[in-house]
């Protein structure tokens, strides 16, 4: 027993540095994510920040019954998993397409060029991003509008009608995000052994069918990980992004649940209400990745845990 601590002991005082190196992460999570989630019990009480957690008044579920009641709450859920599913079966699927296509590309400096060039718009803010579309397409006086008018066209209302809300939130996202997301599946293929490409060149194989059994076979595992972990965001769109392209033309189909916490909770000062309708959304994320989950160990892949 003694030698078993003793072991344990050194392994410890050997991975000093390691322990060093996640101790930011570590205490990211435990701060900023685990200890806030003390706070859900307000979603229980009538919350009043004078009384504190201890003294404001036990209301049980009162709170998630308003919101199921709420005049708007089906139109707020529709509206949710529309954008959601917008970005599990549209925009999911672009850095995986743009990876296989990267990997074709057999000129290595103008290949790193290409990614570097599509990740960069990840650290541009959502302001700017929506700002640019103000700038080029706003109605009254955009660029793309101007042009239209000058040359005897209509012009479009990109921004304001609410037909073109989601296609414009989608290429936003798609411009936005594709070449950061795709960072991980070119990890992935990173590893591929090479033998197989050169099996499969040996086997007459053409570019398209390398791609088709062995690059996309070798992404399978880190799709399925990926896609489970983006359903436990299926209630969670992004406030930023929605708050920005969001006016009084297209609420109709913008308005989302982050947005709506937004109005009760900072607007409104409706603590409790806001915290059981964040609370709500985590548990549909929590049962998606649940149900998921096992469904993908049950087709044979690792899945998330």
């Amino acid at each position: 027993m003694r030698g078993g601590n003793g072991k344990l002991k050194l392994r410890i005082r050997q991975d000093i540095p390691l322990y060093i190196m996640i101790l930011p992460g570590f205490l990211y999570f435990i701060i900023f994510k685990y200890i806030p989630m003390g706070g859900l019990i307000i979603a229980f009480q009538n919350y009043d920040p004078f009384e504190g957690f201890l003294h404001s008044p036990w209301v049980g579920l009162d709170n998630f019954h308003q919101l199921f009641a709420e005049q708007d709450f089906m139109k707020l859920l529709s509206n949710t998993l529309v954008l959601s599913s917008i970005n599990l079966f549209l925009f999911f699927p672009a850095p995986i397409v743009f990876t296989l296509l990267l990997n074709e590309i057999r000129v290595r400096w103008f290949g790193r060029l290409v990614q570097t060039v599509t990740y960069m718009p990840h650290f541009v803010s959502w302001v700017v991003v929506v700002g640019m579309m103000v700038i080029f397409f706003s109605t009254q006086d955009g660029m793309f509008n101007n042009y239209l008018e000058n040359h005897g066209m209509k012009r479009v209302e990109l921004l304001t009608d609410p037909v073109y809300f989601r296609w414009v939130y989608l290429l936003q996202n798609i411009w936005k995000e594709t070449g950061w997301s795709a960072i991980i599946f070119i990890a992935a293929l990173a590893s591929v052994d090479p033998s197989l490409y050169e099996a499969a060149v040996m086997d007459g194989a053409s570019r398209w069918r390398q791609m088709l059994h062995v690059s996309l076979p070798a992404l399978k595992s880190t799709i399925v990980v990926l896609f489970i972990l983006r359903l436990g965001h299926v209630m969670d769109i992004g406030f930023e992004h929605i708050f920005l392209m969001q006016n009084s033309l297209n609420l109709g189909v913008s308005d989302v649940f982050d947005t709506f916490v937004y109005r009760i909770g900072i607007q409104s000062a409706e603590f409790s209400y806001s915290t059981a309708v964040g609370l709500f959304k985590s548990l549909v994320g929590l049962i998606l990745i649940i149900v998921f989950n096992a469904l993908s160990k049950k087709i044979g892949e690792e899945g998330v845990y």
